[in-house]
């Protein structure tokens, strides 16, 4: 299935630059309709937060605060989506059509909402054919890590995390890392659109990291069923990491987009013990699509 709507959750300016190139850069190539969304805190929220011992002065003075910052970063957003759509020649407004009433061309639209982020991102994300995430190292504040998290556990939806800085290009050259679990063949699924218009695809997989379930080589004849050729390639863990290893690999393959489920083990398991899902979150430089 095409990528017709990109939904594109924007937590702060400093995480947005770069997901916002990304996801503009792919309403072009799909002629999809780009939302990017800014979630504002409820300042009826705070309050709860704030705990016992303070007086009501300094709580309604904390929530003015909080509607202020929220209020700021909205019009940060909303300036720095105005020069990138101008800059890239995108319509700004609801999706244009031909007179055949497909998508004739990329578009997009800026909203800032008040409200709950992980549900209204989640919500959202349901009726989007693809989620673009800032990317969780990009800012210092957490909020990226949180829609990442909403989208992966609550939408049901693919989530593309973004490079830390804008990539050139996306998907002419795919990675797909394969356990064979469920995750990885929904990321498979997901990536149907990139992989039948690639330049070339590669399976990597390996022992540290296999599941039970279909090996690689039953993946790619299963590819080739759609008319998708693709080679396989093994890699080892290094230093004891299997994440270490397969970004190493798909680093020197020179992919643009690594395609891969995640979590096949536990959220909380992964962040005592870390996981393949944990490092590539914390360490990949390249554009990585992902499934649960």
């Amino acid at each position: 299935m095409a990528i017709r709507k990109i939904l594109l959750p924007l937590a702060g300016a400093a995480s947005a630059r770069a997901a916002l190139a990304t996801a503009l850069l792919l309403g072009q190539r799909w002629r999809a309709h780009v939302h990017a969304l800014h979630v504002r805190t409820d300042t009826r929220d705070v309050a709860p937060l704030a705990g016992e011992g303070l007086s009501g002065a300094m709580i309604e003075e904390m929530m003015a605060t909080t509607e202020k910052e929220g209020n700021t970063e909205a019009r940060a957003l909303s300036a720095l989506f105005d020069a990138e759509t101008t800059a890239r020649g995108i319509a700004v407004g609801a999706p244009v059509r031909a007179v055949s009433g497909a998508v004739e061309q990329a578009s997009a639209w800026f909203s800032s909402v008040v409200g709950r982020e992980d549900e209204l991102v989640a919500s959202e994300a349901r009726l989007s054919d693809l989620i673009v995430v800032p990317h969780p190292k990009s800012a210092e504040d957490v909020a990226s890590a949180d829609a990442l998290h909403a989208v992966l556990f609550d939408s049901g939806r693919p989530a593309l995390i973004a490079p830390v800085e804008p990539a050139d290009s996306i998907g002419t050259r795919i990675a797909i890392a394969w356990n064979g679990t469920a995750e990885s063949a929904s990321a498979v699924a997901s990536a149907m659109p990139w992989l039948a218009s690639a330049a070339h695809v590669r399976i990597f997989h390996s022992p540290d990291y296999q599941r039970q379930g279909p090996p690689a080589a039953q993946l790619a004849a299963y590819l080739e069923l759609h008319g998708i050729t693709a080679d396989e390639t093994e890699f080892r863990a290094t230093d004891r990491s299997a994440g270490a290893g397969l970004l190493a690999a798909v680093t020197e393959y020179g992919a643009d987009l690594l395609a891969m489920g995640a979590y096949s083990h536990s959220r909380l398991r992964q962040l005592i013990l870390g996981g393949v899902t944990r490092h590539v979150l914390e360490h990949a430089r390249l554009p990585v699509l992902m499934n649960r």
